[in-house]
């Protein structure tokens, strides 16, 4: 059933042909470079890294190596593929890791190369993303669409947050990274022409040190990557970002907004970060309570780290003196409170600083800052006046400077270097990013029936109970103070102290580092209220949530937050929100939260289980029912979108994806994962990292501001709501019926290297559930959209769409749907997507993985792969109106198909070494060089295509 669209009073609503005034650059959704200038550029720095590349392999390798490269890549361009076959299969295993690793090295180099390019031709263009988004605002005001009130109410809750995961699909080692970085700023050095030519003898030798070094550098881990490693890999992006990013970004919104006379609010967090490295337990065993609090120590330290390093710099400049200006009584008292708590720094400061209170202030404050940081390593305790305890004390302290500069005139200062400090400060906090902790909801029932059955109240074991009841009582139990266990637990079994102490774990983390070190409690598989309510019960027991009663507000310390991620659930949505907030001890929680409900959507599992047609819509839709539950209920609602990096699992261009939702959805807060080899192509480059969060916060602003209410009429809206049933449903049914046929697993497993994935060291997650039966339902939606994508099928990101799109054409929507994709976003954004995948996807390459691997009695899938694409392929173009894939991004698809050249001889040894492999007896290891050069194949492959998992 469609959700009906509202229209919010004292909203101009506008006509569907001015529905999105941004023009479509399909280029967007591939990640390349779009103009002819840049594409020349980047060929000129590819061929450049490329001969050093060469140069690096002859000298560690030998030139017949190199002439074997050369050899490889001229018979990939040859017509068919039989002579590369047959080169490459008289290749020895060792001969192939080398070859391998040429292969993915020069992709390495291309991708790194392409992001500065990228970045170059992004900001060429006269107007940034926020200066586009705050000159709409400024005409919504101008033309009264929008009113300042909504303008400045609005600011004051927005906030975007990039979560970055814990089950990353990056296959890049993070010493790999480093090393890349290095290279684009060494290129980028040598094409900016206001350097000398006389440094280019010596740019160039730094660039030959560091190709060789990226080649002498093993790109496998020698061992999976533990949750800490996980949080480090984080933290390594998260503080590069809080220093080169961060400061600058802010910067320009307050800029931006000043043009329009709109100040952002000094409490405002239009931007902050979060994780689940170390909070992610669905399915993942390593992550324990310990793991959890070492993470939250690593996270706090570097933060710390940044946030003195940043006060040192300001420090520099700080030299206002009293001889010249004058301070506020607030401030001079609290230098005499600094003086007396630390009197050491006193002694050492006011010598040469008595006479400059705002660097003398600031000495007091990296101080303390140090000594915070000295506490949460020995364990000590709190000293009040002598660290911070909290972000909010740091948060003072700044701006009692920020304050006295302002009561004294200088607005000049204060909202310089002082502001982009505070501004930094409560976006990245003491800990850099908030974590988020996850858990199966079947987890906390099992624990709960261990404390319910001591208690022995029910007569009947809790398991026994249906939904029903066990709703009931735990509604009930929610608005009870009492506990169901005491402070001894030595008694109680596994699955409940277990959990017991994941919520101990979370209060021991709250009152060490603060509010903002754990937020949000998010349980995977909820399929009803009881799902959530089991938790706000074990939550109890650990003092994070007192229900409160008629003489006491409720009191909780986290949020507890849905995940919705099969079909059904999403449909389920709206009715279990409601639900949630018509229960009033509930509801108690939820104003203790601020009255802010986050909601999590699942696009992974989704799409693996209805396709990429109906998961979209349905995740649409669900926006839309969340919407107006909330509004009814008077709650700003957070969605959280698990999106994954490739487009099978909802990925895409951020700004795009969040323009596209569902008008008014939006409200100010939102939070998207990142995961995965999206880490490393937005946020290698720190330049393109800041082109990245503008241009997503930009995004969020123009959507909370001016997409409240449709801008599209609802009779032209209902009727493309139909027809995008018709396309989800006949699409749903297309690739239903190719997952549910018993032969299309065996058919996976052997076209495509998914069996091999986990010797990859990706991640710690395991890519299987446990206990499982070893059927499409046990494995996880990252290694089904991988393995895909190594076979170039990318099979995920557009079957059934063809189906769907078909369906809506012979239903006699054909002009609807060509309407639909120039007007509306979401069905733009969406078979815009779509076309990206299409066009990477190479089914003569996956025909030889078939050929060379797969059964004949399961072969015949293939047939059915092939129609169902070459009819998603034209039924594209038919909505679009062009000729072939990308018509309308030339360059593009030219990057692309240079791309193919170097992919098809990785493709051809990966389907060949997965035969050697697969000839191996069972019972015995296959030779080290040929596992070894298989997993190459596989990093080559995934960092040829970047959008992989």
């Amino acid at each position: 059933m469609t959700a009906r669209e509202t229209t919010e009073p004292g909203v101009a609503t506008q006509h569907h042909g001015d529905a999105d005034r941004r023009s479509l650059d399909v280029s967007r959704f591939g990640g390349g470079v779009a103009s002819d200038s840049q594409h020349t550029a980047l060929r000129a720095s590819v061929r450049q890294l490329g001969q050093l590349l060469g140069e690096a392999l002859t000298r560690h390798e030998g030139a017949d190596l190199l002439a074997l490269v050369e050899e490889v890549r001229a018979k990939a361009r040859e017509p068919g593929d039989e002579a590369l076959h047959r080169l490459l299969a008289g290749v020895d295993d060792a001969t192939a890791v080398v070859l391998a690793r040429a292969f993915t090295a020069y992709f390495q180099l291309v991708n790194v190369t392409e992001q500065l390019h990228r970045y170059q031709e992004l900001t060429t263009g006269e107007e940034g993303p926020l200066e586009g988004t705050v000159r709409r605002i400024g005409e919504a005001l101008e033309d009264g669409s929008v009113d300042r009130e909504l303008v400045e109410s609005v600011l004051a809750r927005v906030e975007y947050r990039p979560v970055f995961t814990a089950h990353p699909t990056e296959a890049t080692r993070r010493t790999v990274l480093t090393l890349l970085r290095k290279i684009a700023d060494v290129v980028d050095a040598s094409e900016d022409p206001r350097r000398p030519s006389l440094d280019r003898a010596q740019r160039d030798r730094r660039l030959a040190e560091l190709v060789d070094l990226l080649w002498q550098t093993d790109e496998l881990r020698i061992v999976r990557p533990q949750p800490t490693d996980e949080a480090r890999t984080a933290t390594y992006y998260l503080r590069s970002l809080a220093t080169s990013v961060v400061p600058d970004l802010l910067e320009e919104l307050d800029r931006q907004l000043a043009t329009i006379d709109v100040t952002l609010p000094l409490d405002a967090r239009p931007l902050r970060f979060g994780t689940w490295a170390g909070g992610d337990r669905d399915g993942n065993p390593n992550v324990t309570p310990a793991v959890t609090l070492d993470v939250l120590s690593l996270q706090h330290l570097a933060g710390l780290r940044v946030l003195i390093d940043q006060v040192e710099d300001l420090l520099t400049e700080a030299s206002a003196s009293t001889r010249v200006v004058t301070v506020t009584d607030e401030l001079l008292a609290s230098l005499d409170a600094d003086a007396e708590a630390l009197p050491i720094t006193f002694a050492a400061v006011r010598r040469l600083n008595a006479e400059e209170p705002y660097r003398l202030k600031l000495s007091f404050v990296r101080v303390r800052l140090q000594r915070t940081r000295d506490r949460l390593t020995s364990g000590r305790p709190h000293e009040p006046g002598r660290d911070y305890r909290h972000l909010d004390e740091l948060l003072v302290d700044l701006t009692l400077i920020r304050d006295s500069m302002l009561a004294n005139g200088d607005r000049l200062s204060a909202d310089g270097a002082i502001l982009r400090l505070i501004r930094t400060t409560r976006a990245i906090g003491l800990g850099l990013a908030t974590l988020d902790v996850r858990e199966h909801s079947e987890r906390h029932h099992a624990a709960l029936a261990v404390l319910v059955d001591r208690v022995g109240e029910l007569g009947r074991p809790y398991a026994d109970l249906d939904r029903a009841a066990r709703t009931a009582y735990l509604s009930h139990e929610m608005a009870s103070r009492r506990p169901l266990v005491g402070a001894v637990r030595d008694d109680l079994p596994t699955e409940a102290t277990a959990l017991l102490d994941v919520f101990d774990a979370i209060r021991v983390a709250l009152d060490t580092y603060g509010r903002d070190a754990v937020e949000t409690y998010i349980v995977s598989m909820t399929h009803d209220v009881d799902d959530l309510f089991a938790v706000v019960v074990l939550a109890r027991e650990a003092g994070l949530v007192d229900p409160g009663g008629h003489d006491a507000p409720a009191v909780a310390r986290i949020g507890f937050a849905p995940l919705f991620e099969t079909v059904a659930e999403l449909e389920a949505a709206g009715p279990l929100l409601a639900a949630l907030l018509s229960d009033p001890s509930y509801r108690r929680v939820v104003a203790a939260r601020g009255d802010v409900q986050e909601i999590m959507l699942g696009y992974s599992d989704s799409s693996k289980d209805a396709g990429i047609a109906a998961s979209q819509w349905q995740i649409h839709l669900a926006q839309r029912a969340l919407r107006d539950v909330a509004r009814e209920h008077g709650v700003v609602l957070r969605l959280f979108h698990g999106r994954g990096g490739s487009v099978g699992r909802g990925g895409g261009p951020t700004a795009e994806a969040i323009l596209s939702q569902p008008d008014g959805s939006l409200d100010g807060p939102i939070k998207i994962t990142e995961q995965g080899e999206v880490l490393s192509d937005k946020y290698t480059l720190p330049k393109l990292g800041l082109l990245n969060l503008e241009s997503a916060l930009a995004a969020v602003v123009e959507a909370s501001i001016l997409h409240r209410t449709p801008l599209l009429e609802r009779e032209v809206l209902s009727d493309w709501d139909e027809a995008m049933d018709v396309v989800a449903e006949a699409g749903q049914t297309a690739y239903r019926a190719l997952v549910r046929d018993p032969a299309l697993v065996p058919f996976f497993v052997a076209a495509t290297p998914v069996d091999e994935l986990g010797k990859l060291n990706i991640g710690s997650r395991p890519a299987k559930r446990p206990g499982g039966a070893g059927g499409l339902d046990d494995l996880r939606a990252i290694p089904w959209v991988f393995g895909w994508t190594q076979s170039r099928f990318i099979l995920p990101g557009w079957y059934g769409v063809g189906s769907g799109l078909a369906a809506a054409r012979e239903d006699g929507r054909g002009e609807a749907l060509a309407e639909m994709y120039r007007t509306w976003p979401f069905f733009r954004t969406f078979l815009s997507n779509v076309q990206m995948t299409l066009a990477k996807t190479d089914l003569d390459i996956a025909a030889r993985y078939v050929r060379t691997l797969v059964a004949d009695d399961s072969a015949g899938l293939f047939d059915r792969i092939r129609e169902e694409h070459l009819r998603t392929v034209d039924e594209i173009l038919a909505v679009t109106g062009q000729s072939s894939l990308l018509e309308t991004a030339p360059v593009l698809r030219r990057t692309l198909e240079l791309r193919d050249s170097y992919l098809a001889p990785l493709h051809a040894l990966q389907s060949s070494l997965l035969a050697r492999v697969r000839e191996v007896p069972d019972g015995e290891e296959p030779d080290s060089d040929l596992q070894r050069a298989l997993l190459l194949t596989i990093n080559g492959i995934a960092a040829g295509l970047r959008n992989t998992g």
